[in-house]
């Protein structure tokens, strides 16, 4: 049978309270009965009890993950990268919740008893119904990937759109002027912004931008297959391509073999995010790094800290991104 602060108590001869002071570090407690208590603890072999620890500090040991999605929208490298980036910091204490906003009719299970704080990767503007109701919980919440106009919400957001200006003015250097897109989900700030980085570079250098090559995608390998295709089939395809993420890249790029195109040799094909798999593809792809994982640490250590410390101001911090080039894209006089 496992032993209690009871049985702790009167081997140490002192009340039950005492003992739960000593075992939670109090400075209320003199360090030589602390001592002895922490030593009879460990000949014991004593285990706390979570949970009966959390009903006396009304804590639920719980941190949720939320996203805008899981099953729209989000990738499965993106999905791994933030659950790799919070692992590393959360303590071992505490269970993390993973759940996509849309999953839910009404955020009534959303309250301060069940979440001690919340990570929210945040895609979209419709996300702000979600955040504002923790706020009025008032569970302490960080929000990744957006940035939200809020003095008391701490905002960790990717520098996007200059990512994508530094890959596309990397293809015009490169000689290329008809220059594709394949867009993200639509409505995602992600799309929004990484858009418009494309636009901007392309307005900066006087290229004109044609609405047929800008197609829609969903983040997705099938989705950038499907408009890789689209793009070929035009009556002038373009000689570069840059997609909004590497699984759409890589989508891209199979769609080009298939249909007897060389990348780079007769298309140059750039994503973004820096994906695990982007340096195995054939050829590795050039791409704009997102460090995901570094953001998703970055808001976890921030959340234990309101945590622990009940800070309420808001902080707006940004993450850069880097172009890393590899052998996907090529000058356009090589050909």
């Amino acid at each position: 049978m496992a032993a209690t602060i009871k049985d702790i108590a009167r081997l140490a001869n002192v009340s039950h309270t005492t003992v739960s002071r000593a075992l939670n570090n109090s400075p209320l407690i003199k360090e030589v009965t602390k001592r002895k208590i922490m030593e009879i603890a460990e000949q014991l072999n004593y285990i706390p009890n979570v949970n009966a620890k959390s009903l006396v500090l009304q804590r639920s040991h719980t941190v949720g993950l939320f996203f805008t999605s899981i099953s729209k929208g989000t990738s499965s490298s993106f999905f791994a990268d933030t659950i790799r980036g919070i692992n590393s910091i959360i303590d071992v204490n505490y269970n993390l919740f993973v759940r996509g906003i849309d999953d839910y009719e009404t955020y009534s299970s959303i309250h301060r008893k069940r979440f001690d704080g919340i990570l929210l990767m945040s895609q979209s503007e419709a996300d702000n119904a979600f955040i504002y109701h923790v706020l009025q919980q008032e569970i302490p919440i960080v929000v990744m990937n957006r940035h939200v106009a809020d003095p008391g919400i701490v905002n960790i957001v990717p520098n996007d759109k200059e990512g994508v200006r530094d890959a596309v003015r990397h293809l015009i250097d490169q000689g290329h002027e008809r220059i594709a897109l394949i867009e993200g989900v639509e409505g995602f700030m992600s799309t929004l912004q990484r858009k418009e980085g494309f636009l901007q570079a392309m307005i900066e250098h006087h290229l004109p931008i044609r609405s047929d090559y800008m197609v829609q995608g969903r983040y997705d390998h099938e989705s950038g297959s499907r408009a890789m295709k689209e793009l070929l089939s035009l009556e002038e395809p373009p000689t570069a391509v840059f997609c909004s993420n590497d699984d759409m890249a890589i989508g891209a790029m199979n769609a080009a073999f298939e249909s007897g195109k060389r990348v780079p040799d007769d298309v140059s094909i750039v994503g973004f995010d820096d994906i695990g798999y982007s340096l195995y593809t054939t050829p590795a792809l050039t791409t704009v790094k997102r460090p995901i994982e570094e953001i998703s640490s970055l808001g976890a250590k921030r959340m234990m800290n309101r945590m622990e410390s009940g800070a309420q101001a808001g902080e707006l911090i940004y993450v850069d991104t880097r172009f890393i080039e590899r052998r996907s894209t090529a000058p356009l006089w090589t050909r």
